[in-house]
C-alpha cells in the first residue's frame, strides 16, 4: 500500500512554517506582533511571503518567542550563510567596554582628525576588514577629542550594522550620543547612528521618534535632511504608509535645495541618497512594483556616481532582494555582480548579501558569473 504523502519542510516557505508554528502555539497574529515588538501587519506580510526573511538576528527573535531552534524556521537544506569570520569584530568589542576618558596612547588632535577621515573613507569604499582592524586604537585616540570620538563611534555604529552585529551597534550609537555631551550639532549627528541601529535592531517606531526629535534640535539642513530620511524608513519599516512618504518628501526638499556638496558630517546626502532610500521604502511597504521602477529611476539619475561606493552597493543588495521578490532571479543576480563590482566587500562580507546570494543558487542552476561569486565567497564548492 503506498504511503500517504509526506510534506517536505524544506519545500515550505518559511513565513508559512512561522504561521504555522505560531498557530500550534495558540498565539493570534497580534500577540506574536506584540512580543516582537512588530506589528500585526508586519506580521502578515512575512507570513505571506510579501516580506522576506533575510536577516538571521530577526529569524533568531521570532525563533525566541516561538520557543524553537531556529533551524526549524530556517531548515537543514537552508542554513543562513555567514560571512567569514571577520576577527575585527571582537577588537571592537572589547575596545567599546573600555571606559577611559583619557586617549591611552599619545596622539595629536591633529593626528586623530586624520586618521578619523581616512577611517571615513574606508568606510565609504566598503573596505570593512581594514576598517575593523583601525577602530580599536582609533576609539582609544579619540577620546580627547569630543567631536572626533562622536564621529569614530558613528563609523563603528556603521560598521556594526553592515555585519549583523545591531546590539553592539547601538552600543557604539549610545556612545556616540553620550560623546556629544549635549551639544545640538553633535547631538543631532549622533543621532543618525542611533535611528540606523534602532532600524537594524527592528525598534522602528523608537528609531522614528529618536530621529524625529534630533532633527527638531538642528539647523544643520544636511544632518536634518538625513534624520528625516531614516525617520521616513523606520515609519516604512513599521508599515505606516503616509508618515513614511511625507517624511521622505521632507527630505528630498532639503536635499534638493542644498547649495554645497561639503559634506562636513559624512551623511551622504542628496537628492540620490533620497531616490534609494525611496526605493528601500517601497519595498518595506510590499510596494515591489514601485521599488523597482524607483530603483531604475535613481541608478540612472546624475547623482548615482556621486554617492559613495559602499552605498551604491548596498543600495543594489537592496534591489536584488526586490527582484527576487518579484520573482527576478536572473536581474537580482545582476545587481549582486554589480554591487560586487563596485564594492566587493559589500557583498562578500555582509550577511544579507550571502543569504540573496544563496537562495539564488538554490532556486537551481545560476548563471557562470553568479555561480562564481558563489564559489569565491565559499558558498559552493569548484567542481
Amino acid at each position: 500500500m503506498n504511503r500517504p504523502h509526506r510534506r517536505d519542510h524544506n519545500s515550505v516557505p518559511i513565513g508559512r512554517r512561522v504561521a504555522e508554528l505560531r498557530a500550534r502555539r495558540g498565539m493570534s497574529q497580534q500577540a506574536f506582533a506584540d512580543r516582537l515588538g512588530k506589528s500585526k501587519s508586519w506580521v502578515d506580510k512575512i507570513e505571506r511571503g510579501v516580506r522576506r526573511l533575510d536577516r538571521y538576528s530577526v529569524i533568531r527573535e521570532i525563533a525566541d518567542v516561538l520557543r524553537l531552534d531556529p533551524d526549524l524556521l530556517l531548515g537543514p537544506r537552508q542554513p543562513p550563510p555567514t560571512a567569514p569570520s571577520l576577527d575585527g569584530v571582537d577588537g571592537v568589542r572589547a575596545a567599546l567596554a573600555r571606559y577611559r576618558d583619557r586617549p591611552q596612547r599619545t596622539v595629536t588632535a591633529d593626528q586623530a582628525r586624520r586618521q578619523v577621515g581616512y577611517a571615513w573613507m574606508t568606510y565609504q569604499h566598503a573596505r570593512y576588514p581594514q576598517l575593523l582592524d583601525a577602530l580599536p586604537a582609533l576609539l582609544d585616540a579619540a577620546r580627547g577629542t569630543r567631536s572626533l570620538l562622536v564621529s569614530t563611534n558613528r563609523i563603528t555604529a556603521a560598521v556594526l550594522i553592515k555585519l549583523d552585529h545591531p546590539d553592539l551597534a547601538w552600543l557604539a550609537a549610545d556612545r556616540a550620543v553620550s560623546a556629544a555631551a549635549g551639544g545640538p550639532a553633535l547631538t543631532a549627528a549622533a543621532s543618525i547612528a542611533v535611528a540606523q541601529a534602532l532600524r537594524a535592531l527592528g525598534h522602528h517606531h523608537l528609531a522614528l521618534t529618536a530621529a524625529l526629535t534630533a532633527a527638531d534640535s538642528t539647523d544643520d539642513e544636511t544632518v536634518r535632511g538625513t534624520l528625516f530620511l531614516q525617520a521616513g524608513l523606520a515609519a516604512a519599516g513599521n508599515g505606516d504608509r503616509r508618515n513614511a512618504h511625507d517624511l521622505l518628501d521632507h527630505a528630498a526638499t532639503l536635499a534638493d535645495r542644498r547649495a554645497s556638496d561639503t559634506d562636513p558630517h559624512h551623511t551622504a546626502f542628496g537628492p540620490a541618497a533620497v531616490q534609494v532610500a525611496r526605493v528601500l521604502a517601497a519595498h518595506q511597504l510590499g510596494d515591489t512594483i514601485e521599488a523597482i521602477h524607483r530603483h531604475l529611476h535613481a541608478t540612472r539619475s546624475a547623482g548615482w556616481q556621486h554617492l559613495p561606493p559602499e552605498h551604491r552597493a548596498a543600495h543594489l543588495i537592496d534591489a536584488a532582494r526586490v527582484y527576487l521578490d518579484t520573482g527576478e532571479p536572473s536581474r537580482a543576480g545582476q545587481a549582486l555582480l554589480h554591487a560586487d563590482r563596485i564594492a566587493p566587500t559589500e557583498v562578500r562580507s555582509r550577511p544579507v548579501a550571502r543569504t540573496l546570494l544563496a537562495q539564488l543558487i538554490q532556486r537551481g542552476p545560476a548563471a557562470a558569473d553568479v555561480a562564481r561569486l558563489a564559489t569565491i565567497v565559499g558558498l559552493t564548492r569548484q567542481p
